[in-house]
């Protein structure tokens, strides 16, 4: 191997979700998020699934999922009776504070050989592989699952079949000031050793 397990330790735990309000108004290359969404390929999964699928957005692709979601949830809201404008217009300029963003989808095995918890894991590990790949350039993520995610009658716009699921989106920029300091609970209170 090439990487010392310090370095692979410093990756990991300076891994940040940082937010689109803390993105500066510089595109992050594409050469990265193709990396990113290669070394997701690369994800652990049972009987070798992939259950994973991704669509990015970017340039004014970025415009038209925002008015793809906003829109949906004007329609939807004002049908229920609950319409916000806040959430409104948070749905409808959040995007644009991002360089990119991909819409992470689980694309269920239609033999259904394993577990749909277990797929949704390696949906996880997907991601978190191109969370690291980012933090490794320093580029900025957060996955979020706001805005339209989980509602089947969106998949299409995602490319996704009737039985897949919108598991949210990974919003990427380039952070503006430093890096955010991380803080976890000691691993010592969450692990039990049985010997």
């Amino acid at each position: 191997m090439e990487y010392s397990p310090e370095q692979i330790n410093h990756l990991i735990q300076n891994r940040r979700s940082i937010f689109p309000s803390m993105y500066s108004d510089e595109k992050v290359d594409d050469v990265i998020i193709k990396q990113m969404l290669e070394n997701a390929n690369w994800a652990p999964t049972h009987k070798l699934t992939e259950p994973w699928r991704f669509v990015v957005f970017s340039g004014r692709g970025l415009e038209k999922l925002a008015d793809f979601q906003s829109k949906f949830y004007k329609q939807r809201a004002l049908n229920k009776g609950d319409f916000s404008e806040d959430k409104y217009e948070k749905l409808r300029v959040k995007p644009l504070l991002a360089s990119h963003i991909i819409a992470i989808g689980l694309h269920r095995d239609e033999k259904e050989r394993v577990p749909e918890w277990e797929e949704m894991a390696s949906v996880a590990c997907a991601v978190q592989n191109m969370c690291l790949t980012a933090a490794a350039n320093k580029i900025g993520c957060y996955w979020t699952t706001g805005g339209v995610t989980g509602k089947h009658e969106v998949n299409s716009f995602f490319s996704l079949g009737p039985r897949d699921i919108l598991m949210g989106f990974l919003y990427i920029g380039i952070p503006k000031g430093n890096w955010p300091q991380g803080k976890r609970q000691p691993a010592e209170e969450k692990v039990r050793w049985i010997t």
